[in-house]
């Protein structure tokens, strides 16, 4: 047997030694073993981070950790979503990305694409609802279409979120199915849907296209009215307001949806649990019943699902943002 130099020896007890200190493997069988941080690119108490909240609770039962959920907010949406990209793949941060991630890169806001994340789950998808103030003229969607296409372009004002966000990609396809140009209804960018319901009963602007839950407050208030959602059935949460397609024969839809991710280079057992966890959690009483109180939909898509989802809704909006002149490149 070889005789060791006191170098090696040295070399090998200090390996030794430090072996126990070294951070564990990506991946590691005991995840989660610390907390996790759960991002969500847009404000507290809107609809994207009630439904983070949920979530996260109902993980951090699951998982035996604590989930915090961090608003990361600017951009557009830009900072938010590149945090959950660029985090490190350990499983330690995830967030919830929305449909804005399949809008952003056509705009030229940034290089990110649904292709960017590690899918885990989709969980949530809203169709938008077209909004009046409570004393507009207009009594249903029919009386508001034909005075729309009666009236010159730029007669009526709408808003609902920023310039090419997906509520004014939605009053755009409406347009479009109408037979109208894109811009025939003028677009008043806003900070999302609460401020432009409050814009739409102080008479600032005609139209308000967001979710019917986003504008279920000022609703409730009898302070606005929804006329139609561009959906393909009714809101069983708003069931007196009808579809585009029963009230004017256009079979339009669209929405705003959410679902949860992670950065690139997830380790499988660790995306395998999060999905497992992810699937309780949207199967739990709570999580429908918090959603349904809350009048957002509830729709379920596993990973394969859930990439295919995104590709196919990519597709959509550059195809819908090339045709209304939003896009760039």
């Amino acid at each position: 047997m070889p005789i060791l130099s006191r170098r090696t020896l040295l070399a090998a007890s200090g390996a030794a030694l430090a072996a126990p200190l070294a951070a564990p493997a990506l991946g590691q069988a005991n995840y989660p073993s610390r907390p996790i941080q759960l991002l969500v690119p847009w404000g507290a108490g809107g609809g994207t981070d009630a439904t983070a909240r949920i979530i996260g609770s109902l993980l951090e039962r699951d998982l035996g950790q604590p989930v915090n959920v961090v608003n990361r907010t600017g951009g557009s949406g830009v900072v938010g979503h590149s945090a959950i990209a660029t985090a490190q793949p350990d499983g330690y941060t995830i967030g919830i990305i929305t449909v804005e991630i399949a809008m952003m890169h056509w705009q030229g806001l940034t290089q990110l694409n649904p292709t960017s994340f590690t899918p885990l789950a989709l969980m949530n998808e809203d169709p938008p609802g077209v909004q009046v103030a409570n004393n507009s003229p207009y009594a249903d969607i029919k009386a508001l279409a034909d005075a729309i296409k009666a009236r010159p372009a730029g007669s009526f004002k709408a808003s609902g979120t920023g310039q090419g966000g997906i509520w004014h990609l939605a009053l755009v396809g409406w347009l479009q199915a109408m037979g109208l140009r894109g811009d025939h209804v003028r677009w008043v960018p806003s900070n999302g849907a609460a401020p432009a319901m409050q814009e739409l009963a102080a008479g600032g602007v005609d139209i308000v296209t967001c979710s019917v839950p986003e504008a279920r407050a000022m609703i409730d208030a009898g302070r606005a009215k929804s006329l139609a959602i561009m959906a393909a059935q009714r809101n069983p949460q708003f069931a007196q307001v009808p579809t585009l397609n029963e009230t004017l024969g256009i079979n339009y839809s669209t929405g705003a949806w959410r679902g949860i991710a992670g950065p690139k280079g997830l380790p499988a057992n660790v995306q395998e649990r999060l999905g497992t966890a992810l699937k309780k959690a949207y199967d739990s009483s709570e999580f429908k019943d918090f959603m349904a109180s809350r009048g957002f939909g509830v729709v379920y898509a596993d990973q394969a699902g859930f990439t295919e989802f995104m590709a196919k809704a990519d597709a959509g909006m550059g195809e819908a943002m090339r045709a209304a002149g939003l896009a760039r490149g």
